[in-house]
């Protein structure tokens, strides 16, 4: 009777047809409510709270829980390190992580309309969306790879089991190498220098495991640096056509396919981490390994130094996805009245979780492949590529059935890749349907594959011979400090500019209201204890920058000021949106500075039933506007970033 009511306000009020139109359209918008009392909207929304857990949880556990973590934690004390980690977890990770979801879910919009908060600041959601869109690119190339390992894994013995016709003459996976004709000499075989001294001559040899010489000489067909680009790869060509496709087709209908999608991505690796966990404790050294990760070798004094506290602020905010406005996304198509401070914990605890088992699976099978060559564990820890592509595929290699093992690990690195890529791709296409939702109205499938298209096509000079170079780059310019610039400013807009008690009141709207109490923490955590954290992170960040390199591969000076260029191509849109939204602003410098640090009349709840009193004149004030207007171009009102 209310939504009728008011089609019925429309049609007296209005005198031109257009209007008429646009005030139906609008109503039918903001006023559908379907029979089980769900909200529905031309958004859309989560078929079941599950879908979102799970989306969020595949979205947050990244191949960082599983490559990085283990190292962080081996390097920086072992066990010791669950100290600072866990809490700097509690004081940055999950009240973060607590703001972006209930910014998300309060407007219902996407990272770049959220800031109608702080227009002024709306460059910030821009620069997120840019991140995404650039790390979108090389991720999709780590599908890739993981593909290409998965299929290659279909053979036994498998093919980087021993040096093959690929190999050279500095290949070798056994003890006793020989160091010239005449002499024969023990080393070890991964990746160290071997120096033989042959009476007054001292020669330095390279030695590679065969694991290591098939990614290089097999799987990258890696060439000598960046100046030689070198044709397509075109096994990973095809591989990155395949991960293309794979999440075109998950993400065809938005989150109505995505949600489906991940109750099989989302819950698939726990499964393999277990499985290889409950094997590798089996194996013969994996205690040795297991100590070394946080067992007795645990070296307690590393909580004195400030290397390890950085490391583990780091890795907390890097593997929650912070920053990225993944967050915000996918709580954007939340229910109101979601209890999202609960869904903070069980994402960020779930996140943490999966981190330190990951590092029991990886370190046990580590330790038997110690024991195995009859070095130290040490010698055999290594992270990111080095240790998903060549230590771990390693170690698989020298177990029973090592196919399926190894195919068991790279099909979890792909189920974990794929749902950080498909949140990485809702940024996007949901940001395009927020400020232009006329022109995407039913053509999400549409926008869905000439995005995937996009990133397929920007994708191919990264899976070329120096394909690998490029991912490098862009890993350490893009994903690394630049991110710490953005959730300052983050912090700064909603806590400071736009208010944070103003904040918290909002967010009771959504949650009902909460003791002083209850909001003393997270109001320590929002206004001193975490930008205090991250504003030093960033600054030790940048005094300790190293130019971009790729193991003893040194980039070019046209290399390096090409990553530069991304980063200040990602950062040129806060100026850039403050000062063209200032220059079309009315008033003296001053009035137009003020407005913008203003929300907007366009920032409320997406539904109007839910604006309740703090927002009762927004309804008003649209009618009205709909009043005045002789003419409505539907593509001028729903635009909404500029």
């Amino acid at each position: 009777m209310q939504l009728w009511c008011r089609k019925l306000h429309c049609l007296w009020k209005s005198l031109w047809f257009n209007t008429v139109w646009h005030c139906l359209e609008k109503e039918k918008i903001l006023c559908e409510i379907d029979e089980g009392g769900e909200e529905t909207n031309e958004r859309g929304s989560w078929a079941s709270k599950k879908e979102y857990i799970l989306s969020t949880i595949g979205y947050a556990v990244g191949l960082g829980n599983i490559w990085r973590f283990p190292y962080l934690a081996y390097k920086n004390g072992g066990g010791a390190f669950l100290i600072p980690y866990f809490v700097m977890l509690v004081v940055t990770g999950i009240p973060l992580f607590f703001l972006e979801s209930s910014i998300g879910q309060f407007c219902s919009q996407g990272p770049i309309n959220i800031w109608r908060a702080v227009p002024i600041l709306q460059g910030v959601g821009a620069a997120m969306v840019m991140v995404t869109l650039i790390v979108s690119i090389y991720y999709n190339v780590i599908l890739s790879y993981s593909l290409y390992y998965m299929f290659a894994s279909f053979q036994s013995p498998l093919p980087w089991f021993d040096c093959g016709d690929w190999a050279d003459a500095n290949c070798s996976n056994t003890i006793p190498v020989p160091c010239n004709m005449s002499e024969v000499l023990g080393v070890n075989v991964t990746q160290e220098n071997v120096t033989c001294h042959l009476s007054n001559v001292s020669t330095t040899v390279h030695l590679q495991s065969p694991s290591e010489q098939y990614w290089d000489r097999v799987a990258l067909q890696r060439s000598s640096g960046l100046d030689e680009t070198g044709p397509v790869v075109w096994h990973l060509a095809l591989c990155l056509l395949l991960s293309s496709i794979i999440v075109t087709a998950a993400l065809i209908r938005g989150i109505k396919s995505s949600g489906k999608v991940v109750y099989f991505t989302a819950t698939f690796p726990y499964a393999v981490i277990f499985i290889l966990l409950i094997r590798g404790v089996t194996l013969e050294g994996a205690m040795d390994g297991i100590e070394f990760y946080i067992g007795s070798q645990s070296n307690m004094t590393k909580l004195t130094e400030a290397e390890t506290w950085k490391s583990a602020a780091t890795q907390t905010f890097y593997s929650l996805s912070i920053g990225w406005g993944g967050v915000m996304t996918l709580a954007s198509y939340n229910n109101f009245q979601n209890n999202v401070f609960k869904d903070t914990f069980v994402v960020t605890l779930t996140n943490a979780g999966t981190s330190v088992l990951a590092g029991f699976a990886i370190f046990s099978i580590l330790g038997h492949m110690a024991h195995s060559y009859e070095i130290p564990v040490e010698q055999v820890v290594k992270e990111g590529f080095g240790l998903a592509f060549i230590a771990y595929p390693d170690a698989l290699s020298k177990l029973p059935v090592s196919p399926l093992w190894s195919v068991l690990f790279f099909v979890m690195l792909l189920t974990v890749g794929l749902d950080s890529q498909f949140a990485g791709i809702e940024v996007i296409t949901t940001c395009l349907k927020d400020a232009f939702p006329k022109v995407f109205k039913n053509k999400h499938a549409v926008l869905t594959v000439t995005t995937c298209t996009f990133l397929f096509l920007l994708g191919l000079p990264c899976v070329t011979q120096a394909g690998i170079y490029w991912v490098t780059l862009i890993d350490q310019f893009v994903a690394t400090w630049v991110l710490l610039v953005l959730v300052l400013l983050e912090i700064i807009g909603v806590i400071y500019i736009y208010g944070g008690n103003r904040f918290i009141k909002d967010i009771e709207m959504m949650l009902g209201r909460k003791s002083f109490c209850f909001w003393l923490w997270w109001r320590a955590c929002w206004f001193f204890i975490s930008p205090s954290i991250i504003t030093v992170i960033l600054v030790w960040s940048l005094m300790t920058l190293e130019p971009a390199s790729y193991g003893n591969v040194e980039y070019p000076a046209w290399g390096l000021a090409l990553g530069w260029c991304m980063v200040v191509f990602i950062l040129l849109w806060i100026p850039g949106f403050a000062i063209y939204k200032l220059i079309r602003t009315e008033g003296s410098p001053w009035q137009r500075f003020k407005s913008l640090c203003s929300p907007s009349k366009d920032w409320h709840p997406y539904l109007d039933i839910h604006r309740g009193e703090r927002y009762a004149d927004v309804q008003s004030c649209d009618l009205r506007t709909l009043e005045n207007k002789s003419h409505v171009d539907v593509n001028v009102i729903s635009s909404s970033w500029l």
